[in-house]
């Protein structure tokens, strides 16, 4: 089972939290995350919703996804296009909302990954690897256990379950 992603690099830091992706204050209004899509890191960069493009692929440092375990905070972003995060490390709730929703969490090193770079992500039972096109280095992220491979190429839990009728 092979996942491949293309797309252009979307950086943040560390200790993003789930109030940073999308703002409480905003998540009292509605849950529609296509409604919510225009406040994306308003906090952080107001500007940041209207320049995404679908593809783009979010690079976090530490502890992406800390705070509140609201999966409006997954489906956000992909309602926004977003297919993956690339980050050090996650938060563990946020981890398997991404993977139940369908949202592609990649955890390697980041370090030398720059806002704009062109990226390809994939994931396959061998591993997970992230190319930098423009400068063809390839950094190796931690793999996703087969299970975890599958249910995100269905689109999410639900959808793996509808297609398989179990977890096997």
């Amino acid at each position: 089972m092979r996942i491949e992603l293309d797309g252009r690099a979307r950086l943040l830091g560390d200790d993003v939290n789930t109030d940073y992706i999308i703002a409480s204050s905003r998540k009292k209004e509605t849950l529609d995350a296509n409604v919510l899509k225009q406040y994306l890191f308003e906090s952080i960069d107001p500007a940041f919703a209207a320049t995404v493009q679908p593809g783009d692929l979010l690079v976090a440092g530490r502890n992406f996804g800390c705070g509140s375990a609201m999966e409006v905070a997954v489906t956000v972003l992909l309602a926004a296009g977003i297919r993956a995060v690339l980050a050090r490390s996650f938060a563990r709730t946020y981890y398997r909302n991404a993977i139940n929703n369908g949202l592609i969490p990649i955890e390697c090193d980041t370090a030398a990954i720059r806002e704009g770079a062109r990226l390809r992500a994939v994931l396959d039972d061998s591993g997970v690897r992230v190319i930098h096109v423009d400068g063809q280095r390839e950094v190796e992220g931690r793999p996703l256990p087969p299970i975890m491979l599958a249910i995100l190429r269905e689109g999410g839990l639900v959808p793996y379950i509808r297609a398989h009728h179990d977890l096997s």
